[in-house]
């Protein structure tokens, strides 16, 4: 991405010499001859700003006054989503020419310095290497194709059941039944330790795209169920291994930034699929389309495939032979408790979460008589905007207030939130869905970031392959729960309600007890055992 310049002009009331002076004193300026001043790029920020102050004698009448024309330069070169950084790359040029020039006014006042500047909620806390910075970026847009195609069957299930003819309870069997992909993901998402991040996530990208195309071709529910079996596997192993990957990858002090903006990828993928719901009502059969759009995801491959490279971690640690990768009993035998902490959360989150996303399209239908047109009207307006704010907000908190309180207090919140938007209509519908978007973005960022951080680099793919099993063992209990009762409760709205209890308790009760992972190395947190080594952790800090 060119390095374009951005330009600030100021009027000083200081001869060029004495705002000269201050430059070099305050700024750490350079001279570059013809009144010019260079200031470097800090090698600890990104994007890493450079000042080039240009000082002339100002033309006034009282004379003694100087013009200060301050360029900066900096920008953040990532394949995929370098559109997306350039707002927030612009608040920073513009912070740090404002910064330099009240540091200058206040050198020539005799004051102190301003406080450092802050960084720009949205960019890093701390730099990324360029190859990190490219993982980050590729590993997002891997998330955002699978992300796509994973939220489809969920948005759609009022015109899928409908075109298959299809209950309440039937498509609640079928969208449980997606989740006997859990067995291939288990696989695949535990074979990252053996045989590297990279491959997992380009099988799943791949295989998601040719079983989103083999969807749209489906001649009935059962055809269509099997495939998404597949693809719920499938997914699962790419969104999952990448989330691993680039907290291993992320430098020290953003490993829950790069967790946000893994997550913020995710949501541009669900996003766009929200978009696509006004082809579902053109025609009965045109809910196909958007799985087609999926299938079509392929093509992106190529280009995945050719920026994605292993992880310097997994590299290192594989070229060791006194290390032992992918052993389960490791899991059990070494982190038990961390394992059936992050087990029971994973499970009754999954109770509540998945019947909450899969059946609140056929809620907003059925009981408050949405169409497709109005349902995509409605996820923009309460998702797009919260569900980012959240996660950046997320990633920020998560980094410097701990992973736990924040998990903890937002994930409650989240849930007690969405309980009462399946109970309620009118405005409280609109505000109860944003609420609860916010607080799960930003919950689920720190919580997500603890199960990648809470087990080392040997058995981090196995562990979370299990984590990952548990919370699809518990979106089918949900899914059944939900679509099982919703006619005894009098509809699909009390039905999944009654499921975010334990979601809501388990944030207040067992997150707690998780051990603090913020501020703390990763190689502190989950270090590595050697084959030598015998003794369990010692007690969870």
């Amino acid at each position: 991405m060119p390095r374009v310049p951005r330009s600030s002009l100021v009027r000083l009331a200081a001869p060029p010499d004495a705002v000269a002076a201050a430059a070099v004193e305050r700024l750490g300026a350079r001279p570059a001859g013809d009144g010019t001043y260079e200031v470097a790029a800090p090698p600890d920020e990104q994007p890493a700003i450079g000042l080039t102050l240009r000082l002339t004698p100002a033309d006034d009448e009282g004379g003694g006054g100087t013009d200060v024309a301050i360029t900066s330069t900096g920008e953040i070169d990532i394949p995929f989503f370098g559109w997306w950084f350039q707002p927030f790359v612009f608040i920073a040029h513009r912070r740090a020419r404002a910064y330099a020039i009240e540091t200058l006014r206040a050198a020539l006042d005799g004051r102190h310095s301003p406080p450092p500047r802050k960084t720009v909620v949205g960019l890093p806390p701390v730099a990324f290497s360029p190859e990190q910075a490219t993982f980050l970026a590729t590993a997002s847009a891997a998330v955002a194709v699978v992300s796509f195609a994973a939220a489809l069957f969920g948005q759609l299930s009022g015109p899928i059941s409908d075109s298959f003819g299809a209950s309440d309870a039937t498509i609640g069997v079928a969208l449980a039944l997606t989740r006997l992909g859990a067995l291939f993901a288990l696989f695949a998402i535990a074979i990252a330790d053996r045989r590297g991040r990279r491959t997992s996530i380009l099988v799943g990208v791949v295989g998601s795209a040719v079983v989103c195309a083999l969807s749209a071709l489906a001649p009935n529910l059962a055809t269509f169920t099997a495939a998404q079996v597949l693809q719920r596997g499938l997914v699962g192993t790419t969104g999952t291994v990448a989330f691993l990957a680039v907290v291993e990858e992320a430098p020290e002090g953003a490993r829950a930034y790069a967790a946000s903006m893994l997550a913020l990828a995710g949501g541009f993928g669900f996003s766009f699929s929200v978009v696509t719901l006004p082809l579902a009502d053109m025609a009965p059969w045109t809910w196909r389309l958007p799985f087609a759009l999926g299938g079509a995801t392929i093509l992106l491959a190529p280009a995945i495939a050719r920026h994605l490279r292993e992880t310097a971690r997994y590299t290192a640690l594989a070229a060791r032979t006194d290390v032992v990768r992918g052993r389960v009993q490791d899991v059990f035998e070494r982190h038990r408790r961390r394992f059936v902490l992050l087990g029971i959360v994973a499970f009754l989150t999954s109770v509540f979460s998945a019947p909450s996303s899969q059946f609140m399209n056929k809620y907003l239908t059925d009981i408050r008589g949405f169409s497709n047109t109005d349902i995509a009207l409605f996820r923009t307006v309460t998702t797009a905007v919260p569900g980012l704010v959240g996660v950046l907000l997320g990633g920020r908190l998560a980094e410097a207030r701990g992973r736990r309180p924040v998990a903890g207090i937002a994930l409650a919140l989240a849930a007690a939130s969405q309980m009462i938007f399946f109970l309620s209509g009118g405005v409280v519908l609109w505000t109860m869905s944003a609420a609860a978007i916010f607080l799960a973005g930003a919950g689920g960022i720190a919580l997500g970031t603890l199960d990648a951080e809470l087990f080392p680099t040997e058995v981090r793919s196995t562990s979370n392959a299990m984590l990952y099993v548990v919370g699809v063992v518990g979106s089918a209990s949900g899914l059944l729960l939900a679509g099982g009762l919703s006619d005894r409760l009098g509809g699909i709205g009390r039905s999944v309600a009654l499921t975010g209890i334990g979601s809501f308790l388990v944030a207040l009760i067992v997150v707690p007890m998780l051990p603090e992972s913020a501020a703390r190395s990763l190689d502190d947190v989950s270090p590595t055992q050697t084959t030598a080594e015998h003794d369990e952790y010692g007690p969870d800090p």
